[in-house]
């Protein structure tokens, strides 16, 4: 799967990282923690810029990030949990998942759409309560941005150094992407088959 995601990069550059970041967004189970230090390392073989590595990153999660967004703009919470029940399985996504980043965008503010950016597993759903809350789209694009632009140069860089020292990690790179893939995949698959009733169903 790591050559897979590899490949695209390779044959399809930037506009890769782009659709690969924006489907991470809004459909496991191909996570960021693959994809940009994959990114990463095909910098160090000197096959693509970092600057325009971490760039793509940022600007395929912000593409990601505004269906989410409008899905809690034009929904609000109580359709959207109702959505939740009904197709959330599919986006991995419950009513308690909605309760839970609600509760954490209403005592941090705006701030949290930055900070959970930096969250593996709450990263995507900051964007639901933005939307309930209808917080303006400028000021979220900017913090998402920022956000995005801090995690996607993170990762990269850390495909980057494992590049540099590939004749050490290249034992390991393939294996290690392989088994996070299958892990995130099998999540997925339970989280579907076990339904709202058995995901965080209230009511």
């Amino acid at each position: 799967m790591s050559d897979w995601v590899t490949d695209i990069i390779r044959s399809t550059g930037y506009a890769g990282i782009i659709f690969l970041m924006l489907i991470e967004n809004v459909f496991p189970p191909i996570p960021s923690e693959i994809i940009m230090p994959l990114a990463g390392y095909l910098v160090s073989q000197e096959q693509l810029q970092f600057a325009l590595v971490v760039l793509a990153g940022m600007v395929g999660s912000v593409l990601g990030a505004l269906p989410l967004y409008y899905l809690g703009h034009k929904l609000g919470a109580e359709r959207l949990k109702h959505w939740c029940d009904r197709y959330g399985r599919w986006f991995v996504i419950t009513r308690k998942d909605i309760d839970k980043t609600q509760r954490w965008f209403d005592r941090y503010g705006i701030w949290t759409v930055l900070l959970l950016r930096l969250v593996p597993g709450v990263r995507s759903l900051i964007s639901i309560p933005a939307g309930i809350s209808k917080m303006s789209l400028w000021p979220f694009l900017l913090f998402t941005a920022i956000g995005t632009a801090i995690w996607s140069a993170f990762l990269a860089y850390l495909g980057l150094v494992l590049g540099q020292n590939f004749s050490a990690a290249s034992d390991y790179i393939g294996p290690i992407s392989t088994a996070v893939i299958v892990a995130m995949t099998l999540w997925y698959v339970w989280r579907v088959w076990r339904g709202p009733e058995k995901s965080g169903k209230t009511g």
